[in-house]
């Protein structure tokens, strides 16, 4: 028997059609685990995952979840689970694959965006994990990703911030080739050298610098604007605007969890209360 805590509702919680989204896979993952059948799982997954989400939008650590959740331990425990056997990959890819659908793209996409994000990481990362980003004075680490159009994640990877964006960038399109055989166009800046376009070429993608218009003053913008538009989504969750993971899968994973919270919301049509519009209203242009 699963235990359900009756508790007043935080707004990183799931509702009911969010979690209808991706209940079957959990539950499918649960029940794949088999055990000794000696007792039932004591906590409700909708829970865990809750817990996860009120981590990755609020920023607090982990032993600081409210005793109104469950133990931070075991909330924990699933995360890292998770993350490592690829359930939380799954739920993302499966979510993405629904947004896109729902606005009228293929199931797998045929372009993408690549950018990379340095962050200042916390004290309890190992220096041989750490960086230096000369460029942006950042010490810390480095988030290389691939988007689509739509700007929904399709590759992350977590390096040292001293890792060029060029290095990083060779890395993204073999995992663009190796996981999205129907890529076959990607955009990157200027700051991505000859040598991520010939990666390209090796795997028939073509890959073309986008260089901005010095005539064009203010805002405007471009075919890599959707992959600035992500990291904005995910600097709303403040557990990412800080590297405090000692696991760079568990960087990666949080990062996923952010985009499932974000495209959850937008398949049900749910947003987010903020500072600039407390009225409840439905945003198709946006995931948060």
């Amino acid at each position: 028997m699963v235990v359900t805590i009756s508790r007043r509702a935080y707004p990183s919680d799931l509702s009911d059609a969010r979690w209808a989204l991706i209940e079957p896979l959990l539950t499918e993952w649960r029940a794949g685990r088999g055990g000794l059948g000696i007792r039932p799982p004591v906590h409700d997954l909708r829970e865990i995952v809750n817990a996860i989400l009120y981590v990755t939008r609020s920023g607090i650590a982990w032993e600081y979840l409210p005793h109104d959740f469950p133990p931070y331990k075991t909330v924990y425990d699933y995360f890292a689970k998770w993350a490592k056997d690829g359930t939380t990959q799954k739920i993302h890819d499966l979510l993405r694959t629904k947004v896109r659908q729902a606005a009228g793209r293929a199931a797998q996409p045929s372009a993408a965006i690549l950018d990379a994000q340095s962050v200042k990481t916390s004290g309890n990362v190992a220096e041989s994990a750490q960086g230096i980003d000369a460029g942006k004075k950042i010490k810390g680490r480095k988030r290389h990703v691939a988007v689509d159009t739509l700007g929904l994640l399709l590759v992350v990877l977590i390096t040292a911030a001293s890792v060029h964006d060029t290095a990083g960038g060779r890395d993204l399109v073999d995992a663009l080739a190796r996981s999205y055989p129907t890529v076959v166009k990607a955009w990157v800046d200027r700051g991505y050298q000859r040598s991520v376009i010939e990666r390209g070429m090796a795997h028939e993608i073509d890959v073309e610098v986008v260089v901005r218009d010095p005539a064009v003053k203010g805002f405007s913008p471009t075919v890599r604007w959707p992959v600035e538009r992500t990291f904005g989504w995910l600097m709303l969750h403040r557990r990412l605007a800080r590297d405090y993971e000692g696991l760079a899968e568990h960087s990666a994973s949080l990062i996923h969890w952010a985009m499932i919270g974000a495209m959850s919301r937008r398949l049900t049509g749910e947003v987010v209360s903020s500072w600039r519009d407390h009225a409840l209203k439905t945003d198709t242009t946006s995931p948060i």
